[in-house]
């Protein structure tokens, strides 16, 4: 049976987001997690992706663990009034749903959650066609490796004084134009920039914050790209909560998914840290070997040891195995970039 939970949320004044100097406009979404009890059986764990969508609505993802790709539990569609939280099931409305008609409407084969959020825990129960019990708290996943600083012998690439290493894909284009921003950090304005220097294999540490754009969708939510030698695009979007594909945040464009959804919530500093191996040609210029990567996002292993069998799309040139620039995109939103530095091996 499908669940509509109705979940009543006067939460937290402001739930501050890992690592961000400033506040969050939105203290509601973010990562929630406790545990649910369903009839007479015991607690489990229970995950909770608080997805913003914009006028007060929300899409809320209920999962056993944030650890790794588990199936959702509970998909629900929401809306805040006045700190009570109504839900739906992420399900089309169809006939064949309603189990009878009242006065006020119908009533659907579904179950209704409420709940109260007192003292930072949000509890509540289910009634209806499923029972239960939930207790709820917000959480932050911060990266581990948030603030690293560059080994000894490392090429800073960017540390938020200047854009003295970066010049415009455009060759034609003057100036690079991205502006420099609080938290020592880069935004994305006037077209792709790449470094001047070019590189072969090599081990690079980024960060990069998403923007709050509750009511985009899509490919318009957040985008950007990090295109590793210029020509393999590691996916820059905000894709909080979202199954995780390869044209979605950690994915390899049209290549590889991310193992697992990373993506922090919008306004959230987040990092790659990115061991790149070459593709190898041999003496006729030949390709022998594809490019390899491992990439951890926020700490975490999403590709390991992966093959990249060609380019991308929007690759800054096809020559692959000679040396090429580290290329950030413009896609249109103002997506943050800092502490970018890079080893080469």
């Amino acid at each position: 049976m499908n669940t509509i939970p109705k979940l009543l949320l006067a939460l937290l004044a402001a739930v501050p987001l890992a690592q961000s100097a400033q506040p969050t406009p939105d203290p509601y979404m973010g990562d929630w997690q406790g545990t649910l009890r369903l009839e007479e059986g015991a607690d489990q764990p229970i995950a909770v992706n608080l997805i913003p969508h914009g006028a007060g609505q929300y899409e809320a993802r209920l999962l056993s663990t944030f650890e790794r790709r588990v199936p959702v539990l509970f998909q629900l569609r929401v809306r805040f009034q006045g700190g009570e939280f109504r839900a739906v099931d992420a399900i089309p409305f169809e006939v064949g749903r309603v189990v009878r008609a009242t006065e006020d409407g119908v009533v659907v084969n579904a179950s209704l959650w409420t709940g109260r959020l007192d003292e930072g825990v949000l509890a509540g129960r289910l009634v209806g066609n499923r029972a239960g019990q939930f207790r709820l708290r917000p959480m932050e996943r911060p990266s581990p490796t948030l603030g690293q600083s560059p080994p000894a012998g490392a090429l800073v690439l960017f540390d938020g004084q200047n854009l003295e290493a970066w010049t415009p894909r455009d060759p034609n284009a003057g100036a690079v134009r991205w502006k420099l921003v609080e938290e020592r950090a880069m935004e994305v304005q006037g077209g792709d920039i790449r470094t001047k220097e070019l590189f072969g294999d090599h081990r690079l540490h980024l960060e990069f914050r998403t923007p709050y754009m509750p009511q985009a969708r899509g490919q318009g939510r957040g985008n950007s790209g990090v295109y590793l030698e210029g020509r393999y695009e590691l996916q820059v979007l905000d894709s909080y909560g979202l199954e995780g594909e390869d044209n979605e945040c950690g994915g390899i464009y049209t290549v590889a998914k991310p193992r697992v959804n990373m993506c922090a919530p919008p306004l959230q500093w987040q990092t790659y840290d990115i061991t790149f191996t070459s593709a190898r040609l041999d003496a006729d210029v030949k390709k022998t070997a594809p490019a390899r990567v491992t990439i951890l996002h926020n700490g975490v292993v999403i590709h390991e040891d992966l093959e990249l069998p060609r380019v991308t799309g929007g690759a800054f040139d096809s020559r692959e195995g000679t040396p090429g620039p580290l290329l950030l995109q413009d896609h249109g939103n103002p997506v943050r970039f800092r502490n970018i530095w890079i080893e080469k091996r």
